[in-house]
């Protein structure tokens, strides 16, 4: 997400020991906040052998780009539908700016399909398991081509997107949205995040600093039955069977 809010809410603890330990010192560094080689009582950053996750309780969450596999390396990953929604006519290596970047899912697969996505994320915690999910994939057959086309931006979408001198191909906005969330784990996860980043509440501000970068396609992923973002109806949706995309024409260019 992009919301300055963020900037409010408490940094968790960095958990490390042993050999992960420097590691984890300097991050808690980076992120000023306090390192430990105890478990923390409340919600806490763990680095280990499976890389960095965010902790609370029995409840842990990751950027782990291998469970995408199966999508990715099928035979046909263009038919992904977010791939569809961002295609580019005539031109076989768009840039995107995923101004909503959370866990990165759908910025890796746009990758793997080609794509050159920065990925734009507020929060200093989230941006480093976004780092270090990418970090791993660099390291990981199957998985590196698509996380050597990822670059991430921290800081806030709105005031990047105004600064750009150039414009990208594709902005893809994915608000926080509860409703979308159905299983207990999904639900789970989701609250753990919201401990870090509220749901979207500038939604005028963030398309209309897309629709200001001059896109040629801003595509906006929703709940199935969610209402437009902003009140914006799109030139036309792509639908699944839990979400879909909205795509705005921003350019004709």
């Amino acid at each position: 997400m992009n919301t300055p809010d963020n900037q409010n809410i408490t940094i968790p603890f960095v958990y490390a020991r042993g050999e992960f330990s420097a590691c984890g010192k300097e991050l808690a560094d980076r992120l000023g906040t306090v390192f430990s080689d105890e478990i923390p009582q409340a919600l806490f950053l763990r680095s280990d052998e499976n890389g960095l996750s965010l902790v609370s309780g029995e409840t842990a969450v990751s950027v782990d780009f291998s469970k995408l596999l199966r999508r990715t390396n099928q035979s046909n990953p263009h038919g992904e539908l977010i791939v569809k929604a961002a295609k580019i006519k005539g031109n076989d290596n768009p840039t995107v700016i995923d101004a909503t970047a959370g866990l990165g899912e759908d910025s890796f697969i746009l990758a793997a399909a080609g794509f050159r996505v920065t990925l734009c994320e507020y929060n200093p915690v989230i941006c480093a398991l976004l780092e270090d999910g990418i970090e791993r994939a660099k390291k990981t057959p199957g998985l590196s081509q698509a996380a050597n086309r990822m670059t991430v931006y921290k800081g806030d979408s709105v005031k990047y997107m105004s600064s750009l001198k150039k414009s990208p191909d594709v902005v893809v906005l994915d608000p926080m949205f509860p409703e979308r969330q159905k299983s207990a784990l999904v639900k789970k996860k989701f609250q753990l995040l919201q401990q870090l980043e509220r749901p979207c509440s500038n939604e005028e501000e963030l398309l209309s600093a897309a629709i200001g970068v001059n896109p040629r396609k801003i595509v906006i992923k929703r709940p199935l039955k969610g209402a437009f973002l902003a009140g914006r109806k799109p030139d036309y949706s792509l639908s699944g069977k839990a979400i879909r995309y909205d795509v705005i024409f921003a350019s004709q260019g």
